[in-house]
């Protein structure tokens, strides 16, 4: 940056030696033709820059003295013909005021500067087409720079002797100006179209007014190259205007403009509208000598238009101030102040290294509390959620560092509504990776979720519900999103409200790499028990794949299944399960109808409510005995343990090892429950057992009946339904069990009948064969 200023500088010092050089020249001899050649060598020797002057060069006496060149070029010496001119214009022109001349001085009255064209290139390997004049000038400097101080000229540029200079220039003024940048390393083009600079009074050794604008288009593709050949349109376009007071500081290589005021309107591809900001400031310093920029107290104010923010244009203003030493790569913004609509208030400070190379930062940002709900519905990204008062307070301070990829807010303090949360937090701008670790008191996630769905009449018909579920069911995470995401996730609250649930203690940690996140650790209190779990999402197939290990510890089913809303609650008992369940899909009906895995269950010291066992099982004995109980029974069946093991394939749980422990009764079974209806059906069959604390006396012929138990129903039905005594499977076992002691006292007459005869017969035939045929005849009647 250093060099090119100095480089334009210098080209402006020649061109002004040169001028003021004709000027004297033409007002001393008669024929300006013949200072061409003239004009020729001197840029060449001091620039290297082969000069073409097709047009005429002219003066004039009145109204002013003055000198004009016409259809001027300056080609650098390696330039093809049929190349593009480094340099050119239309038209130059200088008039010198004519009482200064009485005295005489020279004092340039005006300097106008028509149709300027500068072409700068850099090619693949990055090296500029200007570096080589450059170099050139740099070893020049000196003789450039004397060229816009106050000095000496007479009828030559040679000449030591001659006419006072003043160098005060009453009047600068170029029109319909042209640059352009090519970098073929970038791929990329800038152009300044139509542009003009004004400046009065202008001198180097004390600030002067100076305006100029321009229009600045960005291409990000070369001309010619693939379909920007046929027709091109810029990236960005952009009309900028500039006032201010300019002090040049030639000498020192001090520039100062105080008093500034940049304004641009620019145009982004595909954008109807421009976004409209004025840069303001005190006072910019560029040292190009200590290669550092100075910015005191600035503001910027914007005006902008883009879907993202709505459809309403959104003011907003930083402020800020800056130090930079750009040869260090090094950069420090203080006192920065970003405010607009609806409460925005974020303020801090930024330390920027390595800007040559690869930029980084660091500082200290806060954000005051802001509703983000009206910053979401003003970009149309308002989510639907349960709670209207959720996002109404957000607010944050932190220590911040970064690069341009990503950033980290470590030292985070964020407040989101009532809750307070305190950690790091990081993340990548492309979205491909989060870096979370936070510590809260409570979160009502609920809060930040979309209401329940309103229930639909015609859902309750069996099978409407699961049929309307199919192919409408929404995604429930977004797939291609966790496809390319990495995070690594630790969070702890004290209270965690999801799904209605209330969980204490909960601690949580996830890591993810490659579209593959592991669930390493999850515990959390839970209804006076404990939820422990691990697991893997597997989103880098064209399904999302599930394998998750719960284990649930001491959980109080009466209050759960209450939270849940069935009330009185159809079961009570201490829940233990522990399982391993997969599953594929990212709809609910998905993933219920491809579950799959074993899950093994125990309830301990519980009931069922509404429904006693015992007391229809000791009815039935009784009944059978003529007897009538006169117990007094509870309305629920009180047992000691269920446990069963769940065998699930397609959404579907079976089991075969149902054992229910009631005083005295012991019920077993198996049977099976569709996850998806929430239907079950299953058998079991209660034994009396001889224990102390017996529910009823039993005749001991009635101990090995089985007393047959069906359930059926559905989970959203009334408990007190769901199970009840088999009275016909109750008479086939009867009937076996008469059946059986039939043949038993039928086998004990046969028995004392043979016994009899046979033992005549072994006296006759021997005790040795009447044995053999004793036993083969007691074989016949078993």
């Amino acid at each position: 940056m250093k060099r090119l200023v100095r480089t334009l500088l210098a080209v402006v010092g020649v061109l002004a030696l040169v001028t003021v050089g004709a000027v004297v020249y033409v007002t001393t001899f008669f024929n300006p033709e013949d200072m061409k050649p003239r004009l020729v060598s001197v840029v060449k020797e001091h620039t290297g820059l082969e000069l073409s002057l097709e047009g005429p060069l002219e003066w004039s006496f009145y109204p002013r003295i003055g000198v004009s060149v016409a259809e001027a070029e300056a080609r650098l010496p390696d330039q093809a013909d049929d190349a593009q001119a480094f340099a050119a214009f239309s038209e130059a022109s200088v008039s010198l005021a004519f009482t200064p001349l009485l005295r005489g001085e020279i004092a340039i009255d005006g300097l106008t500067l028509d149709g300027l064209s500068l072409n700068l290139e850099r090619d693949s390997d990055g090296t500029g087409n200007w570096e080589a004049l450059l170099e050139r000038l740099e070893n020049r400097a000196d003789d450039a720079e004397k060229a816009l101080a106050p000095a000496s000229a007479g009828p030559s540029p040679d000449d030591e002797g001659g006419l006072s200079v003043a160098l005060n220039i009453a009047s600068v003024e170029v029109t319909k100006g042209h640059l352009s940048l090519v970098d073929h390393q970038a791929g990329r083009e800038w152009q300044a179209e139509k542009l003009t600079i004004n400046g009065s009074n202008v001198n180097p050794d004390s600030a002067f007014p100076l305006s100029s604008t321009f229009q600045l288009k960005v291409f990000d593709q070369l001309d010619g190259v693939g379909e920007a050949s046929q027709e091109r349109s810029p990236g960005l376009q952009s009309d900028v205007s500039l006032e201010s007071d300019v002090n040049l500081g030639l000498a020192d290589s001090r520039h100062v403009l105080s008093d500034v005021t940049l304004e641009t309107s620019t145009l982004l591809a595909g954008a109807s509208e421009p976004q409209e900001a004025t840069l303001t400031s005190d006072e910019v310093v560029l040292n190009l000598g200590e290669q550092r920029l100075h910015m005191a107290p600035s503001q910027l104010d914007a005006s902008l238009l883009a879907p993202q923010l709505g459809e309403k244009r959104v003011a907003m203003t930083l402020s800020f101030q800056l130090e930079s030493d750009y040869g260090a790569g090094t950069a420090q913004l203080r006192d920065i102040a970003l405010s607009g609509p609806d409460g925005l208030s974020l303020k801090g400070n930024l330390n920027l290294k390595e800007l040559n190379s690869a930029p980084r930062y660091d500082g200290q940002v806060r954000l005051a509390p802001l509703s983000l709900r009206a910053w979401l519905a003003r970009m149309d990204a308002m989510p639907s959620m349960s709670s209207d008062e959720a996002l109404s307070e957000v607010a944050l301070t932190s220590p911040v560092e970064g690069t341009l990829e990503q950033v980290s807010l470590n030292g985070l303090t964020l407040v989101l509504d009532d809750n307070t949360f305190s950690g790091s937090l990081g993340a990548r701008f492309d979205g491909t990776r989060v870096d979370l670790d936070l510590e809260g008191d409570r979160l009502d996630a609920d809060s930040y979720l979309p209401p329940p769905e309103q229930d639909n009449a015609a859902n309750g018909i069996p099978g409407i519900a699961s049929a309307l579920a199919q192919d409408t069911a929404p995604a429930i995470l977004p797939k291609s999103f966790l496809a390319g995401l990495d995070e690594s996730v630790s969070l702890a609250l004290g209270q965690l409200i999801l799904g209605g649930q209330q969980y204490q203690d909960v601690s949580l940690s996830m890591q993810g790499e490659g579209g593959r996140h592991r669930l390493t650790g999850f515990q959390a209190g839970f209804h006076e028990g404990q939820l422990k779990a691990s697991g893997v999402l597997d989103a880098s197939g064209d399904d999302l794949n599930w394998q998750l290990s719960p284990v649930v510890e001491g959980v109080r089913l009466e209050s759960l299944l209450t939270s849940l809303g069935q009330e009185p609650a159809p079961l009570s008992g201490s829940l233990h399960a522990s399982g391993e369940l997969t599953t594929r899909g990212n709809a609910r009906h998905e993933l219920t109808r491809n579950l799959n895995g074993t899950l093994d269950t125990r309830i301990n010291e519980g009931s069922i409510p509404r429904a006693n066992i015992s007391r229809q099982l000791c009815t039935a004995v009784a009944r059978l005995e003529g007897e009538q109980t006169t117990r007094e029974w509870s309305e629920n069946t009180r047992f000691e343990n269920i446990s069963a093991r769940f065998t699930i394939r397609d959404g579907v749980a079976h089991n075969d090892d149902l054992l229910i422990t009631l005083p005295g009764i012991e019920v077993s079974g198996g049977g099976q429950l569709d996850l998806g209806s929430q239907r079950f059906d299953a058998n079991g069959a209660a034994r009396f057992v001889d224990t102390a604390d017996a529910a009823c006396n039993v005749n001991r012929r009635l101990e090995k009946v089985p007393f047959p138990v069906r359930c059926e129903g559905s989970l959203e039905g009334d408990s007190s339904q769901w199970c009840g005594f088999d009275a016909d499977a109750f008479k086939a076992n009867l009937g076996e069990l008469v059946a059986e002691e039939a043949r038993s006292r039928v086998n004990e007459e046969v028995e004392e009948r043979l016994g009899k005869e046979l033992e005549r017969l072994d006296e006759r035939i021997g005790e040795e064969a009447g044995k053999e045929l004793r036993d083969a005849v007691r074989g016949l009647f078993n």
